[in-house]
């Protein structure tokens, strides 16, 4: 019997998950079942795909600004990637304003059923708005001063500090491009073997990805919060999911019109870093196989993909905004403010910036969150009131995030020269070494 394509393997382990975690719901001492023999494999697939994010991102990063051997095409394909980036994220904060507005999802809650929210998420939201606060404290230079580490080793300690593991990267690739290149052959050879034992690497943990998803969705139904929070927040919640659905359209109408490539061969491609995404609210841990599926399956070049692909990863965060935007919006609605106009521009511009650099983890949109809301002067204690629906929609708006990270690649890769007709990896092959 043919073996099953990997993101089908994945979907069927999504499935199987929910189905699993819905039924523990109905034993007593089932979610602790869970919880405590289930849950950690899914967290030892996450710690696998994390524990090779910062090895994949300096070596390929490396490899890339080395490969370019000319400091202006760095500075050219650089410039096209910040520039599409912040285009993605103001038209993704741009879609969630409208949307909101047009449904106006925060006049639909209660008072009670916002008393009882604050009540069940105080702890949680004090947790986001201290994290936020020393933040807000922080200089109007601080952002530019936390780019450049310190201790580089350090900042490799930490998933968190990916933009100085970005700026080692790029600084260390463009010394490599200014010495003789017979000086630099050495090194140069050895990061190229470096990042080939990195992707490996990915093969292999993909291999385990359907068992790490379906571990993962079972502890996440078993923990859900009560279903009368999930109702009351009904349209808020289906208002970013139409807004995120809204977004991966232009995405896939950008690729069409730049690219030309079909909608169908654009979304399987990347449909398992999307199932993924939607696994672990993280694009970092996505990251190695969004590099392996835009690579492989949708024809840009590695010298594109390992350059755009992890900066992508730590300042395109689309999904991330154009929730924040509905989130600030529908927490004023509940409290009963009105926001003017200008004060929605702001929204716009404040989401944007917030969003570059922001940790591509699980949860970090919860902080940048609450600086949004200090600008417009919308109460911090409505953070309660979303809570309850943060996890899915995190994981929603992930998938978003790495399917953004694949389109300006793609884009930039086509106004570049680099964008080819795939030659994918056949996952038996690597399968059947495995065994």
């Amino acid at each position: 019997m043919k073996k099953l394509a990997l993101h089908w393997q994945i979907i069927l382990g999504m499935v199987i998950g929910i189905l699993f975690g819905l039924l523990m719901t109905t034993f007593e001492g089932g979610k602790e079942i869970v919880q405590d023999w289930i849950k950690p494999f899914g967290k030892i697939f996450i710690k696998c795909l994390k524990m090779i994010a910062i090895p994949l991102i300096l070596a390929a990063l490396i490899k890339g600004v080395s490969d370019l051997k000319d400091i202006s095409k760095l500075s050219k394909m650089g410039g096209r990637t910040i520039v599409i980036y912040i285009a993605t994220t103001v038209i993704a904060v741009t879609i969630g304003l409208m949307l909101v507005n047009v449904v106006n999802p925060g006049k639909a809650i209660s008072q009670e059923t916002r008393t009882e929210m604050i009540e069940n998420y105080s702890g949680d939201t004090t947790k986001y708005q201290e994290t936020a606060k020393s933040q807000k404290d922080a200089g109007p230079l601080q952002a530019l001063e936390d780019l450049v580490p310190d201790n580089i080793f350090m900042a490799a300690t930490s998933n968190r500090n990916m933009l100085q593991i970005i700026f080692f990267a790029i600084f260390f690739g463009i010394g490599l491009i200014l010495i003789p290149e017979e000086k630099g052959k050495t090194v140069k050879s050895f990061f190229d073997g470096f990042n080939e034992v990195i992707l490996k690497m990915v093969d292999l943990i993909m291999l385990a990805a359907p068992y790490g998803v379906f571990a993962l969705l079972a502890a996440i139904i078993v923990e859900s919060p009560s279903l009368d929070l999930f109702q009351a927040l009904g349209m808020y919640a289906l208002t970013v999911v139409a807004g995120l659905v809204f977004m991966i359209s232009v995405y896939i109408a950008i690729v069409f019109i730049v690219t030309k490539k079909t909608p169908k061969f654009f979304l399987n491609g990347i449909s398992p870093a999307q199932l993924l995404a939607f696994s672990t609210s993280s694009s970092a841990a996505t990251l190695p196989v969004t590099m392996e599926r835009v690579t492989e399956h949708l024809g840009v070049e590695e010298e594109v993909s390992s350059f755009v692909l992890p900066i992508g990863a730590t300042i395109n965060m689309d999904g991330t905004s154009l929730y924040q935007a509905v989130a600030a919006v529908f927490i004023a609605q509940a409290f009963g403010m009105e926001l003017d106009f200008a004060t929605q521009l702001g929204i716009i511009a404040t989401a944007t910036l917030a969003s570059i650099g922001s940790a591509a983890v699980p949860g970090a949109g919860m902080v940048m969150l609450v600086g949004v809301l200090g600008y417009a002067g919308i109460p911090e204690a409505g953070l309660a009131l979303i809570f309850a629906v943060d996890r899915p929609l995190d994981m929603c708006r992930t998938v978003v995030n790495v399917t953004g990270d694949a389109t300006v690649s793609m884009v930039v890769a086509k106004s570049v020269g680099k964008l080819n007709d795939p030659k994918p990896k056949n996952w038996d092959d690597n399968y059947e070494a495995v065994k």
